[in-house]
């Protein structure tokens, strides 16, 4: 089983996300906050192997959370929850070790497939935030040059994945716009990510982004 940790101000973000992910066989909702104050001590109790993070909560935001969670021993992954309105909060939730970005109205599929990608060591970018976290991360640098560098390693089906990623797209989804089985895709994500040296996707995209590749 998939052990989830929930963390938001909002009892009915709450409630939607345990029913949906209480759905699936595999996965099990364990511990549930409103307090990003109390979220490390949660995660070092319950032991989550994911953390879905509300990035901004009334009592203390995501970031100072994610700050105290650096501490624990085998912390979970963590995905953000957030809204349209992504702001300066996300680079910094990236550099302290955030695996991805998940609109609080994910669609149930997507959210189910992003908790079970996270928990196999995958990082998620919900398709419906993307072009604004890599905006918001970019910090409205392109750092283009040594980003084109790294795209020019790439094949041109490479760079047709690499695209893909930065839309948020799942391996099954980009297998199907590709024509493409998804283990042929998986070989691909691999690759592109040794050639860039990125070490998730979430990196991928905004290395994409920066290079121009990526409108």
């Amino acid at each position: 089983m998939i052990k989830v940790m929930l963390a938001d101000d909002e009892d009915l973000v709450r409630s939607g996300l345990r029913m949906i992910l209480s759905s699936a066989g595999d996965i099990e909702v364990v511990a549930e906050c409103d307090d990003g104050h109390l979220v490390a001590d949660l995660a070092r109790q319950h032991r989550p192997h994911v953390l879905l993070l509300d990035i901004r909560m009334r009592s203390s935001d995501g970031l100072m959370a994610l700050r105290k969670l650096r501490a624990v021993p085998d912390p979970p992954r963590i995905a953000m929850l957030t809204t349209f309105d992504v702001d300066e909060y996300v680079s910094e939730a990236l550099r302290l070790g955030a695996s991805g970005f998940l609109l609080k109205d994910t669609e149930p599929e997507q959210l189910v497939r992003a908790v079970r990608d996270l928990a196999s060591g995958g990082a998620v970018l919900d398709p419906g935030v993307a072009a604004r976290v890599l905006a918001a991360v970019a910090d409205g640098e392109r750092a283009a040059e040594p980003a084109r560098r790294l795209l020019a390693s790439l094949s041109e089906r490479e760079r047709e994945v690499l695209v893909l990623i930065g839309q948020g797209m799942s391996n099954a989804e980009i297998g199907g716009t590709l024509h493409l089985s998804e283990a042929t895709v998986k070989g691909y994500v691999s690759s592109v990510l040794g050639k860039i040296g990125a070490v998730n996707r979430v990196q991928a995209a905004l290395v994409a982004f920066r290079g121009g590749l990526i409108a």
